[in-house]
């Protein structure tokens, strides 16, 4: 796809333009292996959304079962599995998900992913947790409580919709973090190095010496990406956010009620 897009490849040699800098040729330049860097940096948003996407996912669902079953079960099972999240918590995440990516290198995003996602759900479970216990104890829980309902059918309709901008918070944050924790495992080494993302490429212009040479070309692009997607995904948390949460919904409508009588106002008295 990135051959047909560009007309280049990601992994070809060009030993003509080795550390060249953009050209009309190459609109970002060449590594010093002379492989094209806009080509690469393409390829590898693939493989680093991937690796985001697939932790995201993963651990925004273990973080979703443990934390409202916890939340809504109460007694033993909510003392077990905070007790599990509690352990989850005060483990050196970073340092066992380095570890274990070490042992299963050239698994690929979706290892990488999986890895973090398993030890990346316990940071959320908790606020989860905290809101369906808040939920439990409302009247219309224990209205369809009276009635009858299982639990299965309240955590999924009477509760689940409650927290959907808890959830969407959670599942963009963790985008963004399988993001940058992968591109942490590359730089360091861990990562499968024949594959193409944005941290792969950041650690061969480090063991090239780019930002020595001045090959700003090389690092620049994946660092700026990583940058950007930090920011829009923060941006999107933000909407999601304003749309779930009444409060902030009903505050912005004021606020833009008030800016629209200022400025009536000020009309106003310029008129006069």
């Amino acid at each position: 796809m990135t051959h047909q897009l560009l007309h280049q490849s990601a992994t070809a040699l060009d030993l003509n333009s080795v550390s060249a800098p953009p050209s009309s040729k190459h609109l970002l330049g060449t590594t010093a292996n002379g492989q094209d860097v806009l080509a690469q940096l393409v390829s590898g948003t693939r493989e680093s959304m991937l690796a985001g996407l697939v932790a995201s996912v993963l651990g925004t669902s273990i973080a979703v079962v443990v934390g409202v079953t916890a939340g809504l079960a109460g007694g033993i099972v909510d003392s077990a599995l905070t007790g599990l999240t509690n352990v989850f918590l005060t483990m050196p995440g970073f340092a066992l998900i380095f570890v274990i990516s070490g042992y299963t290198r050239g698994g690929g995003p979706v290892v990488i992913g999986i890895i973090i996602g398993l030890f990346g759900w316990a940071g959320g479970t908790r606020a989860l947790r905290a809101q369906a216990m808040s939920l439990r104890s409302r009247e219309f829980v224990l209205a369809m409580r009276m009635l009858g309902e299982s639990r299965w059918r309240l955590a999924m309709v009477e509760v689940l919709p409650h927290l959907i901008g808890w959830i969407s918070a959670m599942f963009l944050g963790g985008f963004v973090g399988g993001v940058l924790a992968e591109a942490g495992l590359a730089f360091l080494g861990v990562s499968d190095p024949s594959t193409i993302s944005w941290g792969i490429m950041i650690s061969q212009a480090q063991q090239g010496n780019a930002l020595i040479s001045g090959m700003w070309w090389w690092f620049a692009p994946p660092g700026l990406c990583i940058a950007l997607l930090g920011a829009s995904v923060a941006l999107v948390n933000f909407g999601v956010d304003e749309i779930s949460n009444p409060r902030l919904r009903n505050a912005n409508r004021s606020l833009v009620k008030r800016a629209q009588q200022a400025s009536r106002a000020k009309e106003v008295s310029h008129a006069r």
